[in-house]
Order: structure tokens, then C-alpha cells, then sequence
């Protein structure tokens, strides 16, 4: 089982920058891929693997950038130039596979609320 923890959510204008954060805890899990998603549909925002390797989805390339620390178990999500069209509900997903482009993802997190306003 594996348990995360989003953080970093919040209100910003239009043009403006905020960064989420996830903790994995729980599992052998942790070392597997881990990303973000938005939505109750669960889109993938952006995915990355213990090696660093990332997938994002190709209208926020440029904008957003995923982060990972073995370390400390977490990840990061730095974005950049918000437009309204990003407020959504985020989560930290967390695949039972190491590789990220199999999409299994089984474990999610709560979520954290971001909202841009215009």
C-alpha cells in the first residue's frame, strides 16, 4: 500500500507560478513511477520514473516541470505561466510499475486545489 500526500495548492492570477509537492510513503511502491494527473478524470499532467525519465502531456511541456527526490520519496511539480484553464483538482499518482509509459497507476493521493483567475 502506499499513501501520498499533496501540498501546494492554491489561489493565483493569471500569469503566475505555483508548486506542488507529494510525499510517497508506505511501500516498495515509492521506487516505482510516480506523477501528477488533474481532474476527477485523472489526465496526466506529467510522470517520472526513478531515473529521471519524464512524460508530460504535450500542451504543457514548457510550462510545467516534474521533479523527483529518491531520497526523500517526494515530487515535485513547478508551474509556470497558469492560465484559468489549469484550475483543476491535482493528484500524485503512484504506478505498481517502475516504467511510467505502462500508465498503471493504482494509488492516489487526496488532492490539492489549484484555481487561476483571469
Amino acid at each position: 500500500q502506499v499513501q501520498l500526500a499533496e501540498s501546494g495548492g492554491g489561489s493565483v492570477q493569471a500569469g503566475g507560478s505555483l508548486r506542488l509537492s507529494c510525499v510517497a510513503s508506505g511501500s516498495a511502491y515509492m521506487k516505482n513511477c510516480l506523477g501528477w494527473f488533474r481532474h476527477s478524470t485523472k489526465e496526466r499532467v506529467a510522470t517520472i520514473d526513478r531515473n529521471g525519465m519524464t512524460i508530460y502531456d504535450d500542451s504543457l511541456k514548457g510550462q510545467f516541470t516534474v521533479t523527483r527526490d529518491n531520497a526523500k520519496n517526494t515530487i515535485g511539480l513547478q508551474m509556470n505561466s497558469l492560465k484559468p484553464e489549469d484550475t483543476a483538482m491535482y493528484y500524485c499518482g503512484a504506478s505498481i510499475d517502475e516504467y511510467c509509459y505502462t500508465n498503471d497507476f493504482h494509488y492516489w493521493g487526496q488532492g490539492t486545489q489549484v484555481t487561476v483567475s483571469s
